[in-house]
């Protein structure tokens, strides 16, 4: 494309020379220059858009298709397999997880994270205990329940995060986003109700599972945002 419009401005100016006789090839020169100047810019631009664009689709496409993928094999190995341990579930995806990470690290796969702060042990340490109780009830939780249903749960979390920040740290959401999480908490009490395979054990686990979901997310979130944590923190 640059050297068709190399092509094109140098005919356009051969033409407009033998009008002009007093056209300098200078100007001709520096306007090739601006032109080609101009071209690489706006390609730069462009990809740089694309990059902008195309990153965070593709982590969040992936992250979704993974989810989903995690709950559908945890569902499968708790039922069909019948392996009847939720929280040894957990641990071994802590521990898979764990090793993965210390191989992408040894082998320098890992991006660089920026130096961080001392974050006190307490918060670690809380942080540390609310997110096992979250995935260990989560496991639990999927054991009992439907994928439906499990789902459901999840989904009623994002009303419990909104209403725990407003009591806690008095943030507000606009009304258009209270309706919105008021319909999604309706459809989780329709879905729960209608769900052909209800459990009450597993409904008191599921319900159970929310609230320390809901923490673990805000904790988290205030950690990044104090500490400058990265998401491989």
């Amino acid at each position: 494309m640059i050297f068709l419009k190399m092509f094109n401005l140098f005919v356009s100016r051969k033409l407009l020379k033998r009008k002009d006789s007093h056209a300098s090839p200078a100007s001709l020169v520096d306007d090739l220059r601006a032109s080609l100047l101009s071209d690489l810019r706006t390609s730069d631009g462009a990809k740089r858009q694309q990059q902008r664009f195309c990153g965070p689709s593709a982590a969040l496409t992936f992250n979704f298709l993974v989810a989903v993928a995690i709950i559908l094999m945890n569902k499968s190995v708790l039922g069909r397999v019948g392996f009847n341990f939720p929280i040894a579930l957990t641990f071994l995806h802590y521990s898979v997880s764990w090793i993965f990470m210390c191989i992408l690290n040894a082998c320098s796969l890992l991006p660089a994270a920026p130096p961080l702060k001392a974050t006190p042990i307490s918060s670690l340490f809380g942080l540390g205990i609310v997110m096992a109780f979250s995935n260990g009830l989560a496991n639990v939780s999927l054991k009992y329940n439907s994928v439906g249903f499990y789902q459901m749960a999840k989904i009623a979390v994002t009303p419990t995060i909104v209403l725990s920040e407003f009591m806690l740290f008095a943030k507000r959401v606009s009304i258009q986003k209270v309706l919105a999480l008021a319909v999604v908490s309706v459809g989780v009490a329709i879905a729960t109700v209608t769900d052909l395979q209800f459990h009450l054990f597993g409904a008191l686990v599921a319900v159970a599972w929310i609230i320390p979901s809901a923490i673990n997310k805000i904790l988290w979130s205030n950690l990044q945002q104090q500490e400058g944590w990265t998401a491989l923190a």
